[in-house]
């Protein structure tokens, strides 16, 4: 009998190889379709195929008689939120969104889920409103980007396939993503509040955020629509770094006012806004769907990444 195959776009990074991991050992086919191929180990049992994030190419068989596409590629937003960086961010998402459409209707049995990565950053600099998968679309830059990369993928048409899009918040893991750069600034005595401290910061642990993943992808489920994918408890940026400090057994540090993150961020090329605003959203569909975290809160998350 052969194996459901599953094709991740983009899916070379930290979330794409942990969902790959998670679906070797679901016995799935795993296709990983990426701009630039590696060397992989012998034993290792995923397919990379390249394809560029724009146009149709050979990649598309792939998709014919798969089971689900997941769709994680995008450039990373954490560079400068410069005009030009911004057109680049907005493009990376919305043509490989529209790549993967426009596969879907070339093929004879196109996937049975389409599984779409957002971000949280749909919803703006919130400062400490709730937000479910009801409140409107923000008003700052990466909230645009958002709203057209959203746009892109539920204009397309997709008569046989089920669409899941994912609003995702700051994914906790230990190799990859945000969190080990603030685990270092930490662990040398810079582990301080940014700026006032009270914006709020939605996150995830990466074992919980792959178990969103299965759960649209596997048949038993059906999910449909919008979620955000996030934890239940989020935490202000001062609850944040006080709550990885204790983790990693560092004292008190005294927080960076605005003006200095914004004079680092230009020194390191980062987005000071990426620090500076945040979002306070609750997972309200998937505590609907009856999803259990495993990783509720900060505190156990943290501990769990470091123990």
């Amino acid at each position: 009998m052969n194996k459901k195959r599953i094709v991740l776009a983009g899916g070379s990074g930290f979330l794409g190889q942990a969902l790959a991991k998670e679906l070797l050992q679901r016995d799935y086919e795993v296709v990983v379709l990426t701009r630039e191929l590696r060397e992989r180990d012998e034993d290792d049992e995923v397919k990379e195929v390249e394809w560029d994030g724009e146009h149709i190419g050979g990649w598309i068989k792939f998709l014919d008689g798969a089971e689900t596409v997941v769709n994680l590629a995008g450039r990373n937003i954490n560079c400068r939120h410069t005009p030009e960086n911004l057109r680049e961010i907005t493009e990376s998402r919305v043509n490989a969104v529209r790549a993967i459409a426009a596969a879907i209707c070339h093929v004879k049995r196109p996937p049975r889920v389409w599984v779409q990565a957002g971000a949280v950053g749909f919803y703006g600099n919130c400062r400490d409103q709730w937000c479910d998968e009801t409140t409107p679309n923000g008003r700052n830059s990466l909230a645009e980007v958002c709203r057209l990369w959203e746009k892109a993928c539920y204009a397309a048409a997709s008569l046989h396939t089920r669409r899941v899009l994912f609003r995702i918040g700051l994914v906790l893991g230990r190799n990859g993503g945000a969190l080990p750069i603030l685990a270092h600034l930490t662990k040398w005595f810079l582990g301080g509040a940014a700026g006032s401290g009270k914006q709020y910061i939605s996150w995830i642990h990466l074992a919980d955020l792959t178990q969103m993943f299965m759960q649209a992808i596997e048949p038993d489920n059906y999910l449909a629509g919008t979620y955000n994918a996030v934890a239940p408890n989020p935490a202000t940026n001062a609850e944040f770094m006080r709550t990885l400090r204790r983790t990693l057994y560092r004292p008190w540090c005294p927080p960076a006012p605005a003006w200095a993150v914004k004079l680092g961020s230009r020194l390191t090329q980062t987005e000071p806004s990426l620090a500076l605003d945040g979002c306070r959203c609750a997972p309200k569909r998937f505590v609907e769907a009856g999803f259990k975290f495993q990783f509720p809160d900060l505190r156990g998350a943290l501990k769990n990444i470091y123990r």
